[in-house]
Parts: structure tokens; C-alpha cells; sequence
């Protein structure tokens, strides 16, 4: 099979258990970066071994953060970036849908492609679905926004920041496997950096408005920050509207997580006010 011409991006920190199944996925690329984080488990090894090329970020505590530092300072042979995460997957028919893409006539310069997750020992067809995403795009006109310069702990790459495309935006109809919870312990501790950022972003949010406008999603995003009862609304938003209910145990629990995760995300909030109130009046 001829190579599809173009690049790569894998983010990566110690990700030796998921890149050799990712990069599997996508041995037909023509490029592929990985983007490393000081591993010590031999990602970088690994990467070099199936011809990846490594190049590691060192983060500053704010901003660039990895992703858009990639976009910015890596030199692409494409103009058509692919990012993935070492936890997610491409089918094989996607290489060819990327082929007719990057050397046809379409004016779109940016595609979101719909993931599923696997969770518990299974795929979950309801909960969270469908989840576009923003992967596909030709790299010199699209960048993930920033939304707080805030440093948050163990976080140098970007979480949910919405990318800003300069251009007409497709959707793929391939499907990205994600395998980011392995365990329940492994959701709980991404969450809980996940939700350090919710945090900031909402003061940041509630002390100035947006530079810019992000589509719908994000309005409705921040405008849901703004209503009560929020972790209930959230596991009845998964559960119930997603119908969750029908992945079974697993949709349950994914969805009762993820109300975990909203209610973190309001008390971060209120703490961090708290702690703002507080050092105003000492004058700090």
C-alpha cells in the first residue's frame, strides 16, 4: 500500500502501554511526530522503532502547551495534519477516505472525526455519543485557543480548548476508537486535573468575556456553567438523553463518573473564588 500523504501528531508522556497499538493503526502515514514529555517508560524507543520521529516539549507552567507548540514549531512535510492521541485508534478504511481528501479538490481545510469510547470491557454506543472532534486539518490554519494561561498540575497539554480554523469544516465518516480509561482509577485521576481546569476557566470566564466566538458548543458550554444542580444534570444528560442507560452497567457508571466530575469541577470553582476573595482583601 502507497503511503497517504500526510503527517501525524501524536502527544505523548509515558504512553508505552498504548502507542505500539496506535501506531499500528496508522502504519500506512507518510509522517508520523510524536511529541514527547520527558517519557521514562521508552516511549520514545518505541516511536523511533516504528519509524516515528520524536522531538520533546518542555513545558514553561503556562502557555504554549503541547499541541499548539507542536503546530507551530515542528516543520511538516504535509500541509494535512492527523492529530491523535496515543490512547486512540484509526480503522484502515480511514487511510483511504485521508487520501481523497488531502490530493482532491474539497474546500474544507479541517475535519471532526466521531470517537467511541471503551470502557469497563466494552464499547459504549450510547454514552458520550456521538463525540466530534476536531483532528483533521491543514496545520497552518487551525490552533487550539486559549483559555487560561493559569498553570495547572500535571497538565502541559491541551484539555478541551476549542480550535480555531481559519477555513470550512468537514466531518469524516470514519470512527476513532479511544481507549482512555483503562481503569476506573485512571478516569478518576484525569478528571481530577480535567476539572482543575474546568475551574479556571469558569473564573476566567465569569472575570472577562470571550475573545472569541467557538460555535455553539461552546456557547452552550458556558452557559450551562451558569445553571444549578449541575452533576445531576450532567449524569441525566449521559444516562438518560444519550440513553447511557442502554450500554448497561457501563453507562451507568461512565455516567454517575462523569457527574463526579461536574460536581469537582463546581467545588474547584467555588474554592478558587473563595481563595481570589481572600487575596484581594489581604491586597495580594
Amino acid at each position: 500500500m502507497n503511503k497517504v500523504p500526510v503527517s501525524f501528531l501524536i502527544p505523548a508522556k509515558n504512553e508505552a502501554a498504548n502507542l505500539p497499538r496506535c501506531l499500528e493503526s496508522i502504519a500506512w502515514a507518510d509522517e508520523i511526530w510524536v511529541v514527547d514529555s520527558q517519557s521514562t517508560d521508552g516511549t520514545p524507543a518505541i516511536a523511533e522503532a516504528s519509524g516515528a520521529r520524536v522531538v520533546q516539549f518542555h513545558f514553561n507552567g503556562s502557555w504554549p502547551k503541547k499541541r499548539n507548540w507542536a503546530l507551530e514549531n515542528i516543520a511538516f512535510k504535509h500541509e494535512w495534519v492527523f492529530l491523535i492521541d496515543a490512547d486512540e485508534t484509526l480503522p484502515p478504511e480511514a487511510a483511504e477516505e485521508l487520501r481523497a481528501i488531502v490530493t482532491g479538490t474539497g474546500d474544507c481545510v479541517a475535519y471532526q472525526i466521531d470517537r467511541r469510547f471503551w470502557f469497563l470491557g466494552q464499547w459504549l454506543n450510547h454514552a458520550y455519543r456521538p463525540n466530534w472532534i476536531m483532528r483533521f486539518f491543514q496545520h497552518r490554519k487551525a490552533r487550539y485557543a486559549k483559555l487560561t494561561a493559569a498553570a495547572i498540575s500535571h497538565a502541559d497539554h491541551e484539555i478541551h480548548e476549542p480550535m480555531i480554523v481559519d477555513g470550512k469544516i468537514g466531518r469524516l465518516r470514519a470512527e476513532m476508537a479511544h481507549y482512555a480509561f483503562p481503569t476506573i482509577e485512571s478516569f478518576v485521576e484525569k478528571h481530577n486535573v480535567y476539572s482543575n481546569w474546568e475551574a479556571h476557566v469558569t473564573l476566567s470566564e465569569e472575570q472577562r468575556a470571550p475573545t472569541h466566538d467557538f460555535g455553539w458548543r461552546q456557547r452552550l458550554k458556558r452557559w450551562s456553567r451558569r445553571l444549578p444542580c449541575r452533576p445531576l444534570l450532567r449524569f441525566l444528560f449521559v444516562y438518560v438523553w444519550q440513553r447511557g442507560f442502554l450500554d448497561g452497567r457501563a453507562g451507568y457508571y461512565f455516567a454517575r463518573l462523569h457527574a463526579e466530575y461536574e460536581f469537582l469541577s463546581v467545588a474547584k470553582t467555588y474554592e478558587l473564588r473563595l481563595r481570589q476573595n481572600e487575596d484581594s482583601r489581604l491586597g495580594h
